[in-house]
């Protein structure tokens, strides 16, 4: 028998704790809770098993490898939608051969006897049997009635209590046989519980139902997390402890690792100590989990509690009834006595307090000697800011609550006249309409008038806001592409820029003091909608009118688009009807689905985009990202550009269009410089902070991430402008991007983000500041270090996260390697000094 395990989910009701993790791999007594029910499964003889993923793959994929470190062989399937439960499991139909197997969800705690229903599915000779089990509240699972044969009558999914026909519930565990994989469809979403169950029961096939004993926890939510380790440590659940077993008078402690314990350490109850732990003098323990690279420093007393891995805290912590997530630091005299949740890459200054039952959410500075009475989801790791260049982001309905767009926007409209006009403009999602009306409703009461567009490109809204002298200020509302639960709101000034950094804190400053402008009732704002018909013909013409279509019509130029169900499905078409060019769209179409999983859409994107090309001999492709800002080329044998192959094929080309006349182009620092350009003058600096009078004097203004901004049309970036700018400049010059590509010399060039505490970022910049003093060296931005006329290295500590920005030039791959171990050398040895 193989085994089929569920490990795809969001886990958005356990949230914070799966912020960087899936829920399987919740750490339970210091091993992921998927790893306990898969070794339970080793144990009775299956050793094969199949894992549907989704939600962060890699994270499981890189802990448990091909299984071969566990004693089994995992393969894993991840859909490239999602299908539903059902759909999912189809989905791997190929990978689960012909015999019977057992699924089994990688998100619970239990102790049941499998054993029981593998002989109860042979007996009743059944083709589906689902094991069940009684819980106090079955509001979140589907409820169950079998008769005394043992056969399903009644099932219904996610019952309200007045719904409620019994206790008993599907615990998702189940053993199939393949044939009953031919009644689920392939590629639709279909679930277990809604769709597969009532189908057979139509087709009278029965479904068998086992009622297991024992101990089975869905772990839902932070509390039935903290709740699964009291039932471990008071016997409720039978649960092997590992690790080296040491007595003392009142407990037991367990040492998975070599750990430093002082000999004045109490111990109470139970204590489970991982790798490299350290236990200070006069440190009490009682019922405490602590995972790998721990300190605990002098008398801190800590009870029914669990630590995750590397995290320092100070002496005198008390704490009760707290889970602390990876990548902490706690000051010391810290104290949090009732169900403090301190999410990962938190910084807790000395002599804090927590009410009960806060949750602090991951990149958070609590100041020292704060007393936090509530939730703290807001504000920002390293300063005490909630703006990042511009954008606010957080997860929708939960960082980005309406009560928080509201109190943003009062701090918004306070800085603005009364009575002027601000525009605004959303994407297609749902989060971002919720979020935007909350927002409105702040504007208005700080006296400021709304022009709402709807659905717009941020290029379109910005387009508007740049050529309306009645417009003050713009604001656009979206998804973020690569955290689909988070939403992120831009400002924009009157001149169309992201709003300066010093616009940002006089923001800030009003919404942390809550100092809004609450105006009379007769001067309140009043919003104009506009389906932005009329804003996007001006776009539309404007964007004509630059673009010299006719030689590009003239020259039978073909592209392929994809638009990747984004802001520009009701633009991007139109433009190129009007300009009669042949084009093959691809997803242009807006759909929810498509857009929750952009790493697999643009998987799907590239090789279609670049079969077609192939196919069909067309001039380029073009990749549309959804927030119309970013473009991927594809050149015309169907070679997916990389993003410094494309900055280097547009500067090419626009160095093409520059033989009369020099042309001047705006890069940021990190910005590869190892090719020389006749006719462009290339600056590097700060890419930050831009105001429309210093755009004015370039001719393109980019990055290394394909953005593009050619400021004949406009100062921001823009994706159908640089897309049709592309194609014109191809047109002009009879050039192929595939010509421009393999005319570009073969360098090294790399970015990566390095491990890095923040306490250690001043230090690491001091130590690289004072490497650089004996080489050629700038620190305009970061720490940029020249080994050679071609090679450097740049350091930029990342101003969000725990993380330095490291960039590596060089003439060949073996020379960029050797720079990069010779820097990560240098890193490790600061970091341990």
């Amino acid at each position: 028998m193989k085994a089929v395990v569920m490990a795809g989910g969001f886990g958005t009701r356990i949230q914070p704790l799966t912020h960087s993790r899936p829920k399987p791999m919740l750490p339970i007594m210091n091993r992921p809770m998927m790893e306990h029910t898969m070794m339970m499964l080793k144990d009775l003889g299956i050793t094969e098993f199949i894992v549907l993923l989704y939600f962060k793959p890699e994270v499981i994929q890189d802990y448990f490898g091909d299984g071969s470190a566990f004693g089994i062989k995992i393969t894993y399937v991840i859909p490239d939608d999602d299908y539903g439960t059902a759909g999912a499991v189809k989905f791997a139909q190929e990978h689960i051969g012909d015999e019977n197997f057992i699924i089994i969800s990688g998100d619970l705690v239990t102790d049941f006897d499998f054993k029981k229903l593998f002989k109860f599915h042979k007996r009743q000779d059944a083709k589906l049997s689902i094991g069940l089990t009684s819980v106090e509240n079955p509001l979140q699972f589907g409820v169950v009635i079998a008769n005394e044969d043992h056969v399903i009558e009644k099932f219904l999914e996610k019952p309200s209590w007045g719904e409620v026909f019994s206790d008993t519930i599907n615990t998702g565990i189940y053993i199939i046989e393949p044939e009953i994989l031919d009644f689920i469809p392939k590629g639709e979403n279909f679930d277990f519980a809604k769709d597969l169950f009532p189908t057979l029961m139509e087709e009278n096939i029965p479904l068998m139902a086992y009622n297991l004993k024992g101990y089975w926890r869905d772990v839902g939510n932070p509390q039935s997390y903290r709740e699964v380790y009291e039932d471990i440590l008071n016997k409720k659940v039978k649960f092997k402890l590992s690790g080296k077993k040491k007595k003392y008078p009142d407990g037991k402690l367990y040492m998975q690792g070599k750990s430093d314990i002082d000999k004045s350490v109490e111990i109470i109850g139970t204590v489970v100590l991982g790798d490299n732990v350290t236990i200070k003098k006069n440190v009490k323990l009682t019922n405490t989990i602590i995972g790998d690279n721990v300190t605990i420093g002098a008398s801190s007393k800590i009870k029914n509690s669990v630590f995750w891995n590397d995290i320092k805290v100070n002496k005198h912590l008390l704490l009760d009834n707290g889970v602390i997530c990876n990548h902490n630091f706690i000051d010391r005299n810290v104290t949090a006595m009732s169900g403090l949740i301190l999410a990962e890459n938190c910084e807790v200054g000395e002599l804090a307090r927590f009410d009960k039952d806060v949750i602090i959410w991951p990149d958070k500075k609590i100041e020292p000697a704060s007393i936090v009475t509530s939730n703290l989801i807001l504000g920002s790791k390293y300063k005490n800011s909630i703006f990042e260049d511009g954008s606010v982001y957080g997860k929708s309905n939960i960082e980005l609550s309406c009560e928080m767009a509201t109190k943003l926007a009062e701090a918004f409209g306070a800085q603005l006249p009364v009575f002027s006009t601000v525009i605004v403009g959303r994407d297609h999602d749902k989060n971002s309409r919720m979020i935007k009306r909350a927002f409105l409703g702040g504007l208005l009461s700080s006296g400021i008038n709304v022009l709402d567009l709807k659905e717009i490109p941020p290029s379109a809204l910005r387009y508007t806001l740049a050529n309306n002298t009645q417009l003050i200020a713009g604001v656009h509302f979206k998804r973020c592409l690569n955290d689909t639960a988070s939403s992120e709101i831009t400002f924009f000034n009157d001149e169309a820029m992201k709003i300066h950094s010093e616009s940002a804190k006089a923001i800030e400053k009003a919404f942390f003091n809550e100092k809004f402008r609450r105006v009379d009732y007769a001067k309140i704002g009043h919003i104009r909608e506009s389906m932005h018909h009329l804003e996007c013909i001006n776009y539309l013409h404007d964007v004509i009118d630059k673009i010299d279509h006719k030689i590009v019509k003239h020259e039978n130029f073909k592209v392929v688009l994809d638009l990747m169900h984004g802001t520009t499905t009701d633009i991007f078409p139109k433009i190129m009807n009007e300009i009669n060019v042949e084009n093959i769209l691809l997803n242009s179409y807006y759909n929810e689905q498509k857009l929750s999983n952009i790493t697999l859409l643009e998987k799907k994107s590239f090789a279609d985009v670049s079969n077609i090309v192939k196919s069909l001999s067309y001039d380029m492709g073009i990749i549309v990202y959804p927030n119309a800002q970013k473009i991927v080329l594809i050149d015309d044998e169907g070679k997916v550009l990389s993003k410094v192959q494309a900055l280097y094929a547009v500067l090419e080309l626009l160095n093409l269009d520059a033989m009369n006349e020099k042309r001047r182009v705006f890069l940021p620092t990190w910005a590869p410089d190892i090719r020389h350009f006749k006719n462009l003058i290339i600056e590097r600096g700060v890419y930050a902070n831009f105001k429309a009078k210093k755009l004015k004097k370039y001719d393109l203004v980019a990055t290394v991430d394909g953005n593009f901004t050619f400021t004949d049309f406009t100062y921001t970036r823009d994706a159908i402008y640089a897309g049709l700018k592309i194609m014109e400049l191809l047109s002009t010059y009879k050039v192929e991007l595939s010509q421009l590509v393999s005319s570009l010399e073969s360098f090294y060039y790399q970015h990566f983000l390095v491990e890095c505490p923040q306490r250690l970022k001043g230090k690491m910049m001091r130590k690289f500041l004072q490497y650089a003093k004996e080489k050629h060296s700038c620190s305009q931005v970061g720490v940029k270090i020249w080994e050679d006329t071609n090679d450097w290295v740049l350091m930029i500590p990342d101003q969000y996260s725990e993380h330095l920005n490291l960039y590596i030039q060089a003439v060949d791959k073996e020379r960029g390697e050797r720079l990069y171990k010779k820097y990560m050398k240098m890193i490790e040895k600061i970091e341990g000094e």
